[in-house]
């Protein structure tokens, strides 16, 4: 299922993006030069600007190391020709100069007051008496600060969609609230631009025509379509994504402002309309469709077993692409196909395990039984298990996809084991494990049971964990320290395997 991108637009023809994951928030000059113990004062350029991160360069020209929405901090140092520095610092898309008086210059050269004057650059001027790590950390804090407002005004959002995805009417209840927290007008449209669903203000028609055109853009009519895209009409930014289901519904967004979080918002509503939206439902369906939709929005399983229904059981697979490539939508999609479901989690960052979840139904019932390799992919698949337990089945696959990648085996199954393990009531067997294993932290356990399960390795448990060898064998040194057991002893190895395979 795709997860949208929304990178920054500008006019003209529509953009795409790879997926990434939702950035920071931009912190306003203004909110800077408000903080009064850094005593900086704005002497040249406008007033309004967005700063991204904070950089010190005494180079003559630092412009090949800037990325773009710098607050730059310099002395001056090799400062000579004002026009040049400054035009290449807007070229770089910096945000800002701010320039430290004193030991290089008594006074901010009035050539670069007129620079920045000119070029449209905001200068400020830093006092002696202010380090620029201060004004680093003041920037951090108000990021940080940002961020945390961005995060609540997400979540807050979720819970409203998530609140309106279990109403009677829930399709158009969800467009509804989308449209109130982006506040502007979220539209569902078939491939051919027919609207289904809308809610919120109607946008000029000229940007309305444009939404549509840009739907077109992502509809599912042919092969490599991308997931999502934005373009920006005049004053309004629109966005289409497409949604799962293989419909070719496409979810368009029009709005007066782009907010950081705004792409995770709309990601949100991409899962619950693509659930929901699926024409011919029937009642047992929906129902369990509404449970995803509750679990994937944070319910517990507990919670939504019973929407689901007796039938089962779940299976949770891990994979990678052996080319070592990340897998795109289209090709997660096909893998999950010919494990007969489409509840595939494909984007979820650079270098991350695409997830694929086998639901109960003919197809995935035989393949949950017993799952078999999938040509170009290696894989890690947890035992069938109750959905109430889907948590500990992720994490399962997870370490089954290590063992696999680790060994070059194209799959792993991390299947219960019966015998003498199971003469051990489960609660004395895990009251046990919590014991001897407390002094260890969750990563050291963890690089303990890798290690263990690899044979004492210390290369493809380095490789399994993606670190360095060396690091596995401090980990594992401290290991021994924290328990004080020798971990040469195959008694002391089997009792650890023990204790860790019941957490």
């Amino acid at each position: 299922m795709d997860e949208p991108s929304m990178p920054n637009s500008s006019a003209g023809a529509p953009q795409t993006t790879p997926p990434t994951g939702p950035p920071t928030p931009p912190i306003p000059l203004a909110e800077l030069l408000a903080r009064e113990e850094l005593g900086l004062r704005r002497i040249a350029g406008p007033a309004d600007a967005d700063l991204l991160w904070v950089h010190t360069s005494e180079m003559a020209d630092p412009y090949p190391y800037l990325l773009g929405g710098e607050l730059l901090l310099s002395a001056g140092v090799l400062l000579t020709d004002p026009d040049h520095y400054v035009g290449r610092l807007v070229e770089a898309g910096a945000a800002a100069l701010g320039f430290g008086v004193r030991p290089v210059h008594e006074t901010v050269p009035r050539a670069l007051i007129e620079a920045c004057d000119r070029y449209g650059l905001p200068l400020l001027e830093v006092p002696p008496e202010t380090p620029f790590t201060t004004i680093a950390r003041a920037v951090w804090r108000l990021m940080a600060e940002a961020r945390h407002r961005e995060l609540r005004r997400v979540t807050r959002a979720q819970q409203a969609l998530a609140t309106a995805a279990a109403r009677p009417d829930p399709v158009p209840a969800v467009l509804h609230q989308l449209a109130t927290q982006l506040g502007g007008r979220s539209v569902l449209l078939t491939a051919r631009g027919q609207e289904v669903h809308a809610a919120g203000r109607r946008p000029d028609p000229e940007a309305a025509g444009a939404l549509t055109r840009l739907a077109r853009v992502v509809a599912r009519e042919r092969p490599g379509s991308p997931s999502s895209a934005t373009d920006t009409h005049g004053g309004t930014h629109l966005s289409a994504y497409a949604l799962g289901g293989g419909e070719g519904l496409v979810l368009a967004l029009a709005t007066r402002q782009r907010e950081s979080g705004d792409h995770t918002v709309a990601g949100i509503a991409v899962v619950l309309l693509s659930l929901l939206a699926a024409p011919h439902q029937g009642a047992d369906a929906a129902g369990r469709s509404a449970a995803l939709v509750r679990m994937l929005l944070g319910a517990s399983p507990a919670e939504v077993a019973p929407l689901l229904g007796p039938t089962g059981p779940w299976t949770v697979i891990h994979a990678r692409r052996t080319d070592g490539a990340p897998a795109d939508t289209l090709t997660a999609g096909a893998l999950g196909a010919s494990l007969g479901t489409a509840l595939v989690d494909a984007e979820r960052g650079a270098g991350e395990a695409v997830r694929v979840l086998l639901g109960p139904g003919p197809e995935a019932d035989r393949i949950a039984a017993r799952p078999t390799p999938r040509p170009g992919w290696t894989l890690g698949a947890s035992a069938p298990t109750a959905v109430t337990a889907l948590a500990a089945a992720d994490a399962v696959a997870a370490r089954a996809l290590a063992h696999a990648r680790a060994t070059r085996a194209p799959l792993t199954v991390d299947a219960p084991t019966g015998g003498l393990a199971a003469l051990v009531p489960p609660e004395q067997a895990a009251a046990h494990a919590r014991a001897l294993l407390a002094p260890l932290t969750a990563p050291l356990a963890d690089t303990l049971r890798c290690w263990l399960s690899l044979h004492g390795s210390w290369d493809r448990t380095a490789v399994a964990l993606g670190v360095h060898r060396n690091t596995v064998r401090q980990r594992i040194g401290r290991c021994g320290e924290l328990l004080a057991v020798d971990l040469g002893d195959m008694d002391v190895r089997t009792e650890l395997w023990f204790a860790l395979r019941q957490t």
